[in-house]
């Protein structure tokens, strides 16, 4: 069986244990705390990011967009309406676009340094850059998140799915975002009723269930966080 090495706060492992489940592809777990760098991971993915995947034949495949175009090129295409990326070009164009947005911008903006300050520096050793959150830090990604909202209330208000008229790897990257960011407790849905329906869609899915199944070792996530009618 395949193996993914992932983290349970990785937005971008996240999105491909979602894309797998999709599509039906069961694959072993193995939870990699990227700061350990252990050797053997390191021969699998010298950058040292997540996730990685490796296939029945032990070949690697680092990070969400190389994983998920070879999904795709490879599976994808054979599922015809329940494919992932569509085949019109120019809208395959767009939930790349946006796709990028959850993953890339987003991370930058929002969910990678709330992780870090709130997640990973609580398992860190303070000799590898553990220790008490930065407020700072923390203050300016909670200011972000209103923006980032505002966005995907757009996408969600104007479209049956965020990148056109059936679910696409731009709904699993946003809805990775925002599961990460909803564990936190990070989100205030009475200002975001759009996204919360649009959510609440997506959480309801068999795909969701293993993330909201799932708990982060010495933190208990927001009470409503599994609840599918929150």
């Amino acid at each position: 069986m395949p193996t993914l090495y992932h983290h349970p706060m990785s937005t971008a492992s996240r999105f491909i244990r979602l894309v797998l489940s999709e599509y039906g592809f069961p694959a072993d777990l193995v939870e990699e705390q990227t700061w350990e760098k252990r050797r053997e991971f390191l021969a699998l993915n010298p950058a040292g990011t997540l996730p990685v995947y490796v296939d029945d034949n032990m070949r690697a495949l680092c990070g969400p967009t190389v994983i998920s175009e070879f999904l795709d090129e490879t599976h994808g295409v054979l599922k015809r309406d329940r494919r992932l990326l569509a085949e019109d070009p120019f809208h395959r164009a767009e939930i790349r676009r946006l796709t990028e947005w959850f993953l890339q911008k987003m991370e930058q903006d929002v969910t990678r340094p709330l992780v870090r300050e709130r997640v990973h520096k609580l398992q860190i050793p303070n000799g590898l850059g553990g220790g008490a959150p930065d407020s700072k830090v923390l203050r300016t990604a909670r200011n972000n998140i209103r923006q980032h909202m505002k966005y995907l209330a757009w996408l969600s208000g104007s479209r049956p799915w965020l990148a056109g008229d059936r679910l696409s790897y731009a709904d699993l990257a946003a809805a990775a975002a925002i599961s990460v960011l909803d564990y936190l407790g990070e989100i205030d849905w009475s200002e975001a009723p759009v996204v919360k329906e649009w959510y609440q869609r997506l959480k309801s899915r068999p795909s969701f269930r293993p993330l909201l199944a799932e708990r982060v070792r010495g933190l208990t996530p927001v009470s409503h966080y599994a609840d599918l009618d929150f």
